[in-house]
């Protein structure tokens, strides 16, 4: 299959759990997200380390969907939240994302909340955990 933008070259065999093949295969597949080549990866994490308000995170979010479909989730986790360790920040799998961005991702959140951390009060209180 064929592709009208640039696309991700694909990760050496046994090395990513992507499941890029079940785009590639079919025609009908959503493959936005292959358009998050490794330097739109990089933009993306200096981006999102970048970062200086809530309603920005929140816009980066709204963003990936929108333009790779691809859904961040961040929430307290399910015990104390003391650190920016404490949250749940994840990209949901779906075919053709990278491990690598799974993790980069989420990576680059944490260091954006260490450096602000009005942002991660802003995430808890987002979640009513602060009782405002």
């Amino acid at each position: 299959m064929t592709f009208p933008f640039p696309i991700r070259k694909e990760c050496p065999p046994g090395a990513c759990d992507c499941r890029r093949e079940l785009l590639e295969a079919d025609p009908q597949a959503d493959a936005r997200v292959l358009r998050l080549t490794r330097e739109e990866e990089k933009r993306l994490v200096e981006r999102i380390e970048a970062i200086g308000s809530y309603a920005e995170l929140v816009r980066v979010g709204q963003r990936l969907q929108e333009q790779l479909g691809v859904t961040l989730t961040i929430a307290p986790g399910p015990n104390e939240v003391r650190t920016v360790r404490g949250f749940a920040i994840e990209l949901a799998p779906r075919p053709g994302l990278c491990r690598k961005t799974r993790q980069a991702v989420p990576a680059a959140i944490r260091r954006c909340l260490e450096a602000r951390p009005e942002i991660a009060f802003a995430i808890l209180d987002a979640h009513d955990l602060l009782g405002r």
